[in-house]
């Protein structure tokens, strides 16, 4: 792969509000069976209560109570519980789309060829930056049909998840240009920049099962979740739950085709590619914004 810069570390620092919320996350799944209390959490990460509350709030708006609630696999099964298949009917073209209501983030999505798609980003310029984003360092990539690429790491391993993204298409020439990858970065991260007549214009290159798998993900809303099943029942290919979760796992743009609503039959997580403490950290976010 041909790569123009170094790839920048240290996007965002250490002690972030994400940090914080991780260490809840691995609290919580550590120490399920306890259940511990918020004093309890406050006191092993060297917090008052009082100043766990203002990290919730300033990172989604919601209590640390509200945010534990939204983080167990009883809330993940009334997430289950409240979508059967009549979420996915609306079936989307392959390739150019109208607008897909992505929760309140609006989406044009378009399909790169078959061909092209062959060609492991032969021919295909791919600007890239790191930013600071609710769940750690976004790597933020785009080509000139829109957003390609969105990926996630802890301080200080930027150069893994780059070197995984750019894995996916090695034959693509990589520029790091943060300075255009910010505004993708704002308008995904900034519910404020969420806006029907200005959609997020991104584009999906995989294979034709994959992208079926893709476009069916981003039919759902944020606040819901469907199994891999579902997935696979939505695209004609009812025994293929496991084919899907390969496809589901091999999504380049993450959050925005929000994998990480697609959950286990009985509401288990199941696999992250960026990690099950990041996805429960997604789900626990996007309940304080529904």
């Amino acid at each position: 792969m041909n790569i123009t810069t170094a790839i920048p570390t240290d996007i965002t620092p250490k002690g972030s509000d994400y940090d914080v919320v991780s260490r809840v996350v691995e609290l919580l799944t550590e120490n399920y069976r306890e259940q511990p209390s918020l004093d309890a959490i406050a006191g092993e990460l060297g917090q008052s209560p009082t100043q766990l509350q203002k990290t919730f709030t300033r990172w989604a708006g919601l209590s640390p109570k509200a945010f534990l609630q939204a983080v167990t696999l009883d809330h993940a099964k009334r997430l289950l519980r409240q979508e059967e298949l009549p979420l996915l009917e609306t079936s989307y073209e392959l390739g150019l789309s109208g607008p897909g209501r992505l929760h309140d983030l609006f989406v044009t999505h378009e399909a790169m060829s078959p061909g092209e798609w062959k060609q492991r980003g032969a021919g295909l310029t791919i600007r890239y930056g790191f930013h600071p984003s609710p769940f750690g360092v976004a790597l933020v990539m785009v080509t000139d049909r829109g957003l390609a690429g969105l990926a996630f790491n802890d301080a200080g391993h930027e150069r893994e998840s780059f070197e995984d993204m750019a894995g996916r298409w090695p034959n693509a020439v990589y520029v790091e240009d943060s300075a255009t990858t910010a505004s993708y970065a704002a308008r995904i991260f900034q519910a404020d920049r969420w806006r029907e007549e200005e959609p997020l214009r991104i584009v999906l290159i995989g294979s034709d099962f994959q992208v079926r798998v893709w476009q069916t993900l981003l039919k759902i809303p944020m606040g819901k979740a469907v199994t891999y099943s579902d997935i696979a029942c939505d695209i004609g290919q009812p025994t293929a739950s496991r084919a899907v979760g390969a496809a589901v796992g091999r999504n380049p743009i993450s959050f925005v085709v929000p994998c990480h609503r697609a959950l286990g039959k009985s509401g288990a997580l199941t696999g992250y590619h960026w990690g099950l403490t990041r996805k429960r950290a997604m789900l626990g976010w996007e309940a304080g914004k529904v």
